[in-house]
């Protein structure tokens, strides 16, 4: 199919120098001096790509970008800048802009361009065998087709319909609170309370008062007496995550906590109950920690009255494809970004590879890609996996926006005024990212 670009411009010489390379790389290339001509070729030509200047008599390539990006469908535009127009990326982008250069843009940058342009078009129209992110998937919702996945479904199903203590296994980012949550979401308690508790985020006695709450003087600061999760919880879910984090003593009254439905506020010495369900959360082995001595066996018994263990990621690779779709979506939404497609060759390095954070890990390094693509389609080198990145980066949002910020700072020429303004954020407030990074 003949790929064809349409190049604004008012200066005739350098419409000459584009459109002989660009022809010559076997493009169709028509060329106009004005935004104004450049809409009345539009309908006739149909191009693919447009290549606008800012400044020129008449319309602006801006006001350009903004007619065609509402009115002609499937068509991208790319937007040329002086480089004392660089403020100008900003609304550029921010009005949909594929990408933009800075002048004097050097024809072979253009027309590497301009191929990718059309490579993502192509994809994004046929799919290319990769993933099109469709209606985005609330946080919370589980997805997957593989059958220890259907499994979990069915369990889910069951376990909403009674009280039953249960312990949800799987290593870090498998989603053990998003089951759970589903778990009380179902029930017939899904109005009460779910409060979800990492016991490793807690020292022993912030955990008790916590769960247990605590009565007035019983230790410095305890000026007034205050209810614990137990008690708010009602007939809710309290979730333990990590519990084999926990020390022996906490577990010792845990277990009178899950045997009497009894339990005593830090500081008191009368006993209340609680109606609430427990479900707790590991990624030990904790046949190990009983073994050892670091678990107690009666309590660990207690809490896998039923046992809900979760694959890991790299053992259902058939789930990458409805997760990244389903997640695409979402980052969507949350970014603002327009990307739409999982390119062919970008799935098969997602099903490639091994994924030790899990679906967290892939939500992360689709939201980086998702920031990293000019266009609508993610492609194999918008992804940073594992080792790829230094020491870890590109597993959380955090770094990959670090990244995107150097990035841009870089393009600014390290003029922080420029980069703020491209990244739509005061300078203060990059000067902020900047500090948080060197840290």
């Amino acid at each position: 199919m003949t790929q064809r670009i349409l190049i604004v411009d008012d200066d005739t010489d350098a419409l000459e120098v584009y459109r002989t390379r660009l022809t010559h790389a076997g493009f169709e290339v028509e060329t106009v001096e004005s935004a104004e001509q450049a809409l009345a070729r539009v309908d006739a030509f149909r191009p693919g790509l447009v290549v606008t200047d800012v400044r020129m008599e008449g319309m602006s390539g801006l006001e350009l970008l903004e007619r065609l990006r509402g009115a002609v469908a499937g068509l991208d535009v790319v937007v040329m800048t002086g480089h004392e127009d660089m403020e100008t990326a900003v609304t550029a982008m921010q009005a949909g802009a594929f990408d933009f250069l800075v002048k004097p843009v050097d024809p072979k940058g253009l027309q590497s361009l301009a191929e990718r342009c059309f490579r993502e078009q192509a994809q994004a129209e046929e799919g290319g065998g990769g993933v099109e992110g469709a209606q985005s998937v609330p946080r919370g919702v589980m997805v997957g087709k593989d059958p220890r996945m259907i499994e979990i479904y069915k369990t889910i199903g069951v376990l909403s319909r009674n009280r039953a203590t249960v312990m949800v296994r799987g290593e870090t980012g498998t989603g053990k609170e998003i089951i759970a949550r589903a778990i009380h979401d179902h029930s017939a308690y899904a109005a009460e309370p779910f409060i979800a508790v990492n016991c490793t985020a807690l020292a022993d006695t912030l955990l008790e008062t916590e769960l247990f709450g605590h009565v007035k003087g019983a230790f410095t600061g305890a000026v007034g007496s205050r209810k614990g999760y137990f008690e708010l919880a009602g007939r809710g879910t309290i979730f333990l995550d990590e519990i084999g984090d926990t020390s022996p003593e906490f577990q010792t009254k845990l277990l009178r906590v899950l045997q009497e439905r009894l339990f005593y506020p830090v500081g008191g010495e009368a006993p209340r109950t609680t109606e609430a369900r427990v479900i707790a959360a590991t990624h030990q082995p904790m046949e190990e920690l009983v073994a050892e001595g670091r678990f107690r066996e009666d309590l660990y018994f207690r809490l896998k009255v039923v046992e809900i263990r979760v694959p890991p990621l790299r053992e259902r690779p058939s789930d990458i494809e409805p997760l990244a779709n389903a997640l695409l979506g979402r980052i969507r939404e949350e970014t603002g970004r327009d990307v739409r497609v999982i390119s062919a060759e970008a799935l098969r390095r997602l099903r490639a590879y091994g994924w030790p954070g899990n679906v967290r890990e892939l939500e992360n390094a689709l939201t980086r890609a998702a920031i990293l693509a000019r266009g609508t389609v993610i492609g194999p080198d918008h992804l940073v996996l594992g080792d790829e990145g230094s020491a870890g980066e590109g597993l959380t949002l955090a770094s990959a926006l670090a990244r995107h910020v150097r990035a841009v700072l870089e393009r600014a020429g390290g003029d922080e005024a420029k980069a703020a303004k491209l990244l739509g954020i005061t300078r203060k407030e990059l000067k902020e990212h900047l500090k948080g990074m060197e840290g």
